[in-house]
């Protein structure tokens, strides 16, 4: 592997890719530099082309940028640093998507609380969470609660005279959902909306098709990373010939 002497537009034909853009990408480092012939040419080799082929995939899977950023990086490090890195991409989708699980079954409290009590009622202590133990089941600060807060995303539903907040079981619901549709990429506007109507059924129904969209979407980015893995291979290896 490795060792075809490709021209700039055998790489374009091969990857989908225009000549311009193969050009690009080398300058941004998603390409390790060409060989050059005795008159200027650029000589590529299959490396390059299955290089061209992970970017495809890891843009897909997470952002064309952040896959820029990534390819320029295997090429500079280790090989244990390399698969490092392609294992945390693989662990930060199984992530997202237990965020989303997460949200999926805080959705399904939300409902039978508001079935129950209609989002009014005393909540018990054992029920509640205060708003650090809140942030660390959720993995966020304590100050994104707030800033939730203030945007009225997640309200406590109850403040003690100490001004210590407690949320009970809908405000954490509501809180796990927010996470989900924020992890998504859905702007504070379109999540407050979403929340607003989580005591209504067609709120409801507009969260769980909201999360069913990011379930969907991540398992497509997830096929789009496996399918980059078999070219981040040829990377990786390229990038340990080169040491």
């Amino acid at each position: 592997m490795g060792f075809a002497r490709l021209r700039t537009v055998d790489v374009a034909r091969a990857t989908g890719y225009s000549v311009q853009q193969v050009r690009d990408l080398e300058r941004l480092g998603v390409l390790p530099p060409a060989a050059r012939e005795g008159n200027g040419y650029r000589v590529y080799t299959d490396t390059h082309v299955r290089a061209l082929h992970a970017y495809r995939g890891l843009a897909e899977a997470v952002g064309p940028v952040e896959a820029r950023r990534l390819l320029a990086r295997l090429w500079t490090v280790s090989l244990e640093e390399s698969a490092a890195t392609v294992d945390a991409l693989h662990a930060g989708l199984a992530r997202e998507r237990d965020e989303v699980l997460a949200a999926e079954r805080a959705l399904e409290l939300v409902e039978a609380e508001v079935h129950r009590a209609g989002f009014e009622g005393e909540v018990e202590a054992v029920d509640s969470m205060t708003i650090t133990e809140l942030a660390q089941a959720l993995g966020v600060r304590p100050s994104a609660l707030r800033f939730w807060e203030e945007q009225g995303l997640v309200v406590p539903e109850r403040v003690t005279s100490q001004r210590a907040r407690r949320y009970g079981p809908v405000a954490i619901g509501a809180a796990r959902v927010v996470v989900a549709l924020r992890g998504a990429g859905h702007p504070i506007p379109a999540v407050r909306d979403i929340v607003a109507a989580l005591d209504r059924v067609e709120g409801r129904a507009g969260a769980r098709r909201a999360l069913d969209d990011r379930r969907r979407a991540l398992a497509v980015r997830s096929v789009a990373l496996l399918r980059a893995s078999a070219h981040l291979v040829a990377v990786i290896e390229g990038a340990a010939t080169q040491d």
